[in-house]
């Protein structure tokens, strides 16, 4: 039988990254004891409130066929909200509705790229990143994220991958899998080259309310200068702890919008009033439990690092931001995924491996920091008992 030529560029990069966790999910279902450190999951339920605007919203009929855009609540309170955080007017022509930012990111790789062109995007990167570029005919070109730089992208190594088929450079910031926050600078070196070039900035932002201490989120549409070439997304999956909602967004330019709008009216003809009315709701409150989250989390990288940084040779990189914290384990293994499924098996504690990420965190662990603060040190026992034996 015959297939699209996308089901083979597509080959191996859907679950098939998501193999630990798979295995966690048989490990428990199955009875067995296991600590999750796999997903990224908020580690609070959606809150009661959102519930009941949702349902507040369902029984008062919302619950129709909604426009391609987004509801008009919606597009008003992310208007509100861009406007307010970028200091001058994001008119609601600027904004697509979509469930997620998963779906966003993919609209805006079908809406700008084809095949033959390239992409360039920071190595480690989000899992599904490579499967969304190439869905569109695109080729991601990795650009390597160093711990001596903080994982940053610099905007010196983008430049050096720039060639004639360079369509868009993608960022993560917030990052996942590291943590790691782009700064002003970092951002307007790499808008420069893009600008430079005439190429697309796209920005997955998803994290933007999850930053640890004193790090500072700074959205790659916050320079004027550069706002008629950066696509940013983000969604209330990790902010307001509502993933099964999938409720998200993206902000671009109002010619972008326009364009794609017919792709997406093709994809999925509007999302759930009742959805869009409840993230209205949300984004328009102050992001009280996101902070209280990170903080959370911000702790439980502290138990992390105190607990296994030079443990049987193994470092740990704490996040500036996110629901994650990456585990060295180089001076034990190069293998992450053979690492990970060993730990599991022996110790019931589930990692994702760093491979799972890009070719740079091969002989990493990636480790939510989601579990409760006894059960990540108990975790954290576990992983230190294993690494001593594996070490001997």
């Amino acid at each position: 039988m015959q297939y699209a030529p996308v089901t083979t560029r597509l080959a191996r990069l859907g679950s098939d990254k998501w193999v630990l966790s798979a295995a966690a999910n048989a490990r428990r279902l199955a009875g067995q004891e296991v600590i999750n450190l796999t997903i990224g999951e908020p580690d609070v339920p959606t809150p009661d409130t959102l519930i009941a605007a949702a349902s507040r919203a369902m029984q008062a009929g919302r619950t129709g066929y909604s426009n391609g855009r987004g509801e008009a609540t919606l597009l008003r309170a992310l208007s509100k909200r861009y406007s307010t955080s970028t200091g001058r007017e994001i008119g609601i022509d600027r904004f697509l509705c979509l469930p997620g930012t998963q779906t966003s990111l993919y609209l805006v790789f079908m809406a700008l790229c084809e095949p033959g062109c390239e992409v360039i995007v920071g190595d480690p990167l989000y899992a599904t990143y490579e499967g969304l570029i190439r869905a569109s005919g695109a080729t991601p070109v990795p650009v390597m994220l160093s711990p001596e730089h903080d994982f940053r992208l610099q905007a010196s190594a983008v430049e050096e991958k720039i060639t004639s088929s360079t369509r868009a450079i993608l960022l993560n910031t917030p990052h996942n899998p590291t943590g790691a926050v782009l700064t002003p600078a970092d951002l307007d070196a790499i808008c420069a080259l893009a600008e430079q070039h005439d190429l697309w900035v796209i920005s997955d932002e998803v994290y933007g309310d999850l930053t640890h201490g004193a790090a500072v989120f700074t959205s790659a549409l916050a320079n004027p200068a550069y706002e008629h070439r950066v696509i940013t997304t983000a969604s209330i999956s990790k902010s307001h702890a509502a993933p099964g909602f999938r409720s998200g967004w993206l902000c671009g330019p109002a010619e972008f919008c326009t364009r794609a709008l017919p792709l997406s009216e093709t994809m999925l003809f509007g999302s759930q009033p009742f959805i869009a009315d409840m993230t209205a709701e949300a984004i328009a409150n102050p992001p009280t439990l996101a902070h209280a989250m990170a903080a959370r989390m911000a702790n439980r990288a502290a138990i992390i690092q105190g607990a296994l940084d030079g443990v049987a040779g193994m470092r740990v990189h704490r996040p500036e931001a996110g629901m994650f914290a990456l585990l060295d384990i180089r001076a034990l293994s190069t293998d992450s995924q053979r690492f990970a499924l060993d730990l599991l098996e022996s110790t019931g504690v589930a990692a994702m491996p760093g491979a799972s990420f890009g070719v740079a965190l091969e002989g990493w662990l990636r480790l939510a920091l989601n579990a409760s603060d006894a059960d990540t040190a108990e975790a954290c026992r576990r992983i230190a008992e294993f690494a001593m034996r594996v070490r001997t």
